[in-house]
């Protein structure tokens, strides 16, 4: 059963991810190391006794669709009703309509600890969170009133509605249909794949929906978001009338089967009542709020299953026998965790797992920064920071947790293949976070071409520079503990800057080229991400005065993982001819 790594948890946010020094600076001025870890405290606690609990039965039950509605799995009622109760919907909402005000950065632990114990649960409320975001900065002020305290506490919850049958990632195809009418609007069309688009948890649900205006430009800039609210709100805040939206079907999934992902249909009977939040025709602007948010919250969803799936490797490799470690008596079996190669998968689960941490939280304390810094300079700063960051936490995290869950059935062994032991559902639940909020060759694609040029290419530079000081750092404390650490990760930082240089060069000039190595490219930037913020910690643990294992993980990942950079870095540069090939080649 999974715990919260309460303490392993802080110490990342405190020393890799730069909450301390962001403390230092006043920017957390309002939140001490006592409240910081009673909240994560009681965050750990309910992940591990109330949602953990539910997620084997939320697998095996799923969500049941039947004449419209959605029936959750027994106990999941409960166990939302309690978790908003606590207020932890509201943990970053903004204080004037209910919330707590606290920083990003703590929710976004709190969001892996509740990701580790039910994804599936999970994936709902943080949809609600970035909804809350979009809203608060976009919506008006009679919008806010109406539904901001609702959707903060957790009574309501809210949705977001782009994707179409004929408009997944290309959101300019969209035909769902907006018409002005009596100083709102209503609309028509259909959604598909929209996560707890219809659900039994609370009593109303608010859809946050793209639509295109009658007389709307082509393509994205023609695209408007509107509110669309299950059912509508009298004016003393009491519920009204069922709106024209409704739930289609649910879709059957590979994992997160107790998330029901719902085709949504607006319009049987003239058009869904809708409210506009922002301007007309400016919907992507909006809209981007609330999905950036989600991005950092899915690479959490993916950190949170690898972090699972290796508590549960790791019990499960302590606990098993089998054959016998040298020296050992022919007749006396050993658990498996002694073997070199069952050591090497577990090493390799918890080092990818903890430098996919520090890169969310590291993601999050810039969005703090670009909130709360004291001078515009250092709120742009920031804002750019946690820009280039967000594709990186959200793909490599989400790749980490796939590979993670996958090495987790292979620690298993046989036992991992069938679905008793519960290491093929993290494997399962696992794959879709790689493909939903922009796949992850989307993110890649958004790194190389928007977020390397931030600043004209000096955003990238001062980060790679900051990656040079940690490496630094390690050379200087001549510890022998380190090994080869430092010039492993000296390595990889200079394979990360020789391929920035080169993609800059490129991305005017000869896009596809700059295109057909991005993907290799986030790979290698979160592994020399990754790995310095393992070597902080390092660092950090050392200075305490308590190592425990964090040089022990850090010279791990930078030996064995970190030493891929050469190889990532020939495909971005040398590789593209190679896809040149016409699509008739393929076969």
């Amino acid at each position: 059963m999974y715990r919260a790594p309460v303490d392993t948890i802080a110490f990342t946010l405190k020393h890799s991810a730069g909450f301390a020094a962001a403390q230092a600076e006043g920017i957390y001025d309002d939140l001490g190391d006592d409240l910081l870890e009673a909240v994560l405290s009681e965050a750990g606690k309910f992940a591990g006794d109330v949602i953990a609990p539910l997620n084997r039965i939320g697998d095996q039950r799923g969500a049941v669709f039947k004449d419209g509605a959605v029936t959750m799995p027994p106990g999941w009622k409960e166990a939302y009703t309690a978790w908003a109760g606590a207020g932890w919907n509201g943990l970053a909402g903004p204080t004037e309509w209910g919330g707590q005000g606290l920083p990003w950065a703590v929710n976004a632990a709190c969001i892996e600890m509740w990701n580790s114990a039910s994804a599936a649960f999970m994936v709902g409320p943080t949809l609600t969170m970035a909804g809350i975001d979009a809203l608060a900065a976009h919506g008006s002020d009679e919008l806010k009133r109406t539904y901001l305290g609702k959707l903060i506490s957790g009574e309501w919850t809210g949705t977001m509605q782009l994707t179409e049958p004929q408009a997944g990632s290309d959101v300019g195809l969209l035909r769902t249909r907006a018409e002005r009418h009596n100083g709102a609007y209503k609309i028509t069309g259909q959604k598909i794949f929209i996560t707890y688009g219809e659900h039994d948890l609370t009593d109303n649900i608010i859809h946050l929906v793209l639509a295109r205006l009658p007389d709307a430009p082509p393509g994205t800039k023609g695209i408007s978001l509107f509110l669309v609210p299950k059912f509508l709100v009298n004016p003393d805040g009491s519920l009204g009338e069922r709106n024209d939206v409704r739930a289609h079907s649910i879709e059957h999934k590979l994992g997160i089967h107790a998330s029901p992902t719902c085709t949504m249909v607006f319009g049987d009977n003239g058009g869904a009542t809708a409210y506009l939040i922002g301007e007309e025709n400016r919907g992507m602007a909006c809209m981007f709020t609330m999905m950036n948010d989600a991005r950092l919250a899915i690479g959490l969803q993916g950190l949170g299953i690898a972090e699972a799936a290796t508590q549960q490797a790791v019990a499960y490799a302590r606990d098993r026998k089998q054959g016998r470690a040298p020296g050992m008596p022919a007749s006396q079996t050993t658990p498996i965790i002694v073997h070199p190669d069952v050591k090497r998968m577990l090493l390799t689960m918890r080092a990818l797992t903890n430098a996919a941490r520090a890169i969310c939280f590291a993601t999050a304390v810039a969005i703090d920064r670009q909130h709360r810094a004291a001078d515009e300079a250092q709120r742009r700063a920031a804002h750019e920071r946690a820009a280039l960051l967000t594709p990186i936490a959200k793909a490599f995290s989400t790749d980490i947790g796939s590979e993670v869950s996958s090495l987790g059935v292979q620690v298993h062994g046989g036992m991992g293949y069938i679905e008793e032991t519960g290491a093929a559902q993290f494997y399962r639940d696992a794959r879709i976070a790689r493909i939903y909020e922009g796949t992850n060759g989307i993110q890649a694609i958004d790194l190389v071409t928007r977020k390397l040029p931030l600043s004209g290419g000096e955003t990238v530079r001062a980060y790679i520079n900051e990656l040079r000081g940690t490496v630094a750092e390690v050379e200087a404390s001549n510890d022998p503990a380190f090994g080869t650490t430092g010039h492993c990760l000296g390595d990889a930082v200079q394979q990360l800057d020789r391929t920035t240089s080169w993609l800059l060069g490129k991305i005017e000039r000869e896009p596809d080229t700059a295109l057909a190595g991005a993907t290799p490219y986030l790979r290698l930037f979160g592994l020399a991400a990754g790995g310095c913020a393992l070597a902080k910690d390092a660092l950090a643990a050392q200075r305490a005065g308590n190592p425990g294992s964090s040089v022990a993980i850090a010279r791990f990942f930078a030996t064995n993982i970190a030493n891929a950079a050469a190889g990532l870095a020939a495909t971005v540069i040398e590789g593209a001819d190679a896809l040149s090939v016409p699509p008739d080649a393929i076969g």
